[in-house]
C-alpha cells in the first residue's frame, strides 16, 4: 500500500468509528433523556465521510429511522461520496 492510500484508510475507519460512536451515545442518551448529540453534528459526521457507518447504525440500533432528513440525507451524501471518488 502507498502512504496515502494507508493514510486515506485509516482516515476513513477513524471517521466512521467516531461516527458509530456518537449515533450510539444519542440513541443512549435519548432513552436517558440527557444531553443529545445535535443533527448537525451528525450530519457533519457523515459528510466527512461516515455516511455508511451512519446509515448502517441507524438501521442496526432504530435510531431516527423515521427521520427523512437522515434515511433519504444520509444515502444522498453516499452517492456524492461515491461520485467525488470517480472524478478524482
Amino acid at each position: 500500500m502507498t502512504p496515502i492510500t494507508t493514510v486515506t484508510v485509516f482516515y476513513f475507519a477513524a471517521i466512521s468509528l467516531v461516527t458509530i460512536i456518537a449515533t450510539c451515545l444519542d440513541k443512549y442518551f435519548a432513552k436517558k433523556d440527557m444531553f443529545r448529540i445535535s443533527e448537525k453534528a451528525l450530519i457533519i459526521f457523515a459528510v466527512l465521510g461516515g455516511s455508511l457507518a451512519e446509515y448502517c447504525t441507524m438501521q442496526i440500533i432504530r435510531h431516527k429511522t423515521k427521520h427523512s432528513k437522515f434515511m433519504v440525507g444520509l444515502p444522498l451524501i453516499m452517492i456524492l461520496q461515491i461520485a467525488l471518488i470517480f472524478v478524482f
